[in-house]
């Protein structure tokens, strides 16, 4: 039993008729990838949004175990007197061989 799809639209028909111009496929191999396509990108998009939604309330989680206050400053883990091993926008600098001589 064949399947019918009977779209009204001049716009959607003008639309697969040049991509299919494009491409030498049928018009219903290019409405059907066309369709495929935007299900995937939809499938995906919700699956990036249900892992985002997922990280975030792990973090939720941990965050109402934590006592102490909660700071981004990172100022106190840099000593100006002792070489970084790594440095540089890459880390691709080292200050690890005169931390050696020493």
């Amino acid at each position: 039993m064949t399947s019918r799809l009977n779209i009204k639209s001049d716009d959607a028909y003008h639309l697969a008729s040049r991509l299919a111009a494009f491409t030498g496929e049928s018009l219903t191999s290019v409405v059907t990838k066309a369709l495929r396509s935007e299900l995937e990108r939809q499938e995906n998009a919700r699956d990036v949004e249900a892992e985002v939604e997922r990280m975030l309330a792990m973090g939720r989680e941990i965050r109402s175990h934590m006592t102490e206050p909660v700071s981004s400053d990172l100022s106190g883990l840099y000593d100006e007197r002792e070489p970084l091993l790594f440095k540089g926008d890459d880390f691709s600098q080292t200050d690890i061989e005169p931390a050696l001589k020493d």
